[in-house]
C-alpha cells in the first residue's frame, strides 16, 4: 500500500481545508482505488522476524497491531489533522473516549484542572467525579467570564477544560485570551470542539494546545458510527496520548473511521448550510421567544451577549442553539407537537433534532447543578439540519402554538 501524491506534508499543507476534506491523507493500494480502502484486520504478518522486531522497536515504519496503527484509520487521523492545523491526531472509539483520554494522559494525583461550569454533562461527570477519584483536583468556571480563568489558577493548574460553543447553554470563550493566560503559566487548553469543527473553527489558530472531537456529531454528520478524535503537537499526540492511548485501547473501529473519512468530504457544505439554516430559524423563533418571556441562546443572533466575539472566532455560528421557556412541561408539549423534526439527543445530524437536556443529556446531574450552569427546566436544544428551512420554520410555528407560545 503507498500513500498518493497528495498525502506528502509538503503539498498537503498547501491545499485549502475543502480540498483537504476531500483529498487529505488518501493512502491507495496497489488496486489504485478512489475511495479510501477499509482495512479490517485486527493484526498483520511480517516477511521475517527481523521486521517485526524493527518495526516493534520502532526502527522500522510499518503496521503491527490494529489497537497501534490501521491503514484506514491511519487515513482518517491523518486527514483531521490537516483541517485542524494540528502536527498530529490520534482517533478515538468515541467522542466521550477523546475526551477522558485527552485529560487523564496528562493529569496525575496532585494536579489541578479548570473547566467550564456549562458542558456536556459527561464532560462535567469527568470533572466533577473521574478526576477527584485519582487525586486530581478541578474547579468549575463560568468559562465567559475571562476573570475567572485567572483567579482559578493555582501553582498545580495542568489543563484548562472548555467548549466553545458550550453544550446546551451556548456560552462563547474568549479562546484568545484564554489560551495566552494559559500559555504564560504552562497550562495546557484542551478544547472540545465538537459543536464546530474546524469547519466553522479552528481552536489552534488561537493557541489552543490540543483539540478533541466527538466525530461522531458533524464530521460523520448522519447518526451513523460513533467516533472521536484528539489533535495536538507530534510531541503531545505520540510521547503523551499514544502511551495512554496503546495500553488504555480506546480505539476506533476501522469500520467507523472508513464512515467518517466519507463524512469529510461533505462536512463543510453541510456545517454552513446547516449554519444558515440555524440562523433562519432562530431568526424567526426570536420574537416569539421573548415575546413569550423566555430566552433565546444563539451566537448568531444579535441579542446573543458574546455575539461579537462569536463572529470573530468563528466562520459561522453553527447549527445548534437552544432556546428557554417555562418549564419541563411546556418543553414536553412542544417537543410532542413535532411533526417533522425528531426527538433526540443526538446533534452534527443532517436531519434536524431536538431534546430537552434536563431529562437527556444532563439527566445525570443534580437539579441544583443543572440550575448553576444554565441548564432549566424549560430549555430546549434544536441541531439545525439540511431540511428546507421553510419546513422547519412550519413545524416550528405550529409546534410553540401547542405549547402556548
Amino acid at each position: 500500500m503507498k500513500k498518493t501524491t497528495g498525502t506528502d506534508r509538503s503539498i498537503t499543507q498547501k491545499w485549502r481545508p475543502a480540498t483537504q476534506a476531500v483529498r487529505g491523507g488518501t493512502w491507495r493500494s496497489e488496486h489504485g482505488e478512489t475511495s479510501e480502502a477499509l482495512f479490517l484486520t485486527s493484526g498483520y504478518t511480517y516477511d521475517d522476524a527481523a521486521t517485526v522486531a524493527a518495526r516493534f522497536a520502532g526502527e522500522e515504519d510499518g503496521m503491527t497491531y490494529s489497537r497501534l496503527q490501521n491503514p484506514t484509520v491511519a487515513m482518517l487521523e491523518e486527514r483531521i489533522a490537516l483541517m485542524e492545523g494540528a502536527q498530529a491526531c490520534r482517533a478515538q472509539a468515541s467522542g466521550m473516549a477523546a475526551m477522558t483520554a485527552a485529560l487523564l494522559c496528562q493529569l496525575s494525583a496532585g494536579d489541578h484542572c479548570v473547566a467550564a461550569r456549562a458542558a456536556f454533562g459527561s464532560c462535567r461527570w469527568l470533572v466533577d467525579h473521574l478526576l477527584p477519584r485519582f487525586g486530581i483536583e478541578t474547579t468549575v468556571i463560568d468559562s465567559a467570564v475571562n476573570e475567572e480563568w485567572d483567579k482559578a489558577i493555582r501553582p498545580n493548574t495542568k489543563v484548562f477544560f472548555f467548549e466553545s460553543p458550550a453544550n446546551p447553554t451556548l456560552d462563547v470563550v474568549d479562546m484568545d485570551y484564554v489560551c495566552k493566560l494559559a500559555t504564560a503559566h504552562g497550562i495546557t487548553t484542551v478544547v472540545d470542539n465538537a459543536f464546530c469543527t474546524s469547519a466553522l473553527q479552528r481552536p489552534m489558530e488561537f493557541g489552543a494546545d490540543v483539540v478533541a472531537y466527538s466525530a461522531t456529531k458533524l464530521m460523520d454528520g448522519q447518526g451513523r458510527v460513533l467516533a472521536g478524535a484528539v489533535c495536538g503537537s507530534e510531541e503531545f499526540i505520540n510521547e503523551t496520548l499514544l502511551p495512554f492511548q496503546r495500553n488504555t485501547g480506546p480505539n476506533i473501529a476501522p469500520f467507523n473511521a472508513w464512515v467518517v473519512l466519507k463524512g469529510l468530504e461533505t462536512l463543510g457544505l453541510r456545517a454552513h448550510k446547516q449554519s444558515e439554516n440555524a440562523l433562519k430559524l432562530g431568526q424567526f423563533m426570536e420574537e416569539r421567544i421573548v415575546g413569550a418571556g423566555g430566552t433565546i441562546l444563539h451566537p448568531g443572533l444579535p441579542s446573543h451577549p458574546a455575539h461579537d466575539l462569536a463572529q470573530k472566532q468563528m466562520d459561522a455560528c453553527g447549527p445548534i442553539f437552544s432556546f428557554v421557556l417555562e418549564g419541563r412541561q411546556q418543553a414536553h408539549t412542544i417537543l410532542d407537537a413535532l411533526q417533522l423534526i425528531d426527538i433526540s439527543n443526538n446533534i452534527g445530524d443532517a436531519r434536524s433534532l431536538m431534546c430537552h437536556p434536563a431529562s437527556t443529556t444532563h439527566a445525570g446531574m443534580s437539579e441544583e447543578d443543572r440550575a448553576a450552569m444554565g441548564v432549566h427546566e424549560g430549555m430546549l436544544r434544536i441541531n439545525v439540519g439540511l431540511e428546507d428551512v421553510q419546513d422547519l420554520i412550519e413545524d416550528m410555528d405550529q409546534a410553540l402554538k401547542a405549547g402556548g407560545v
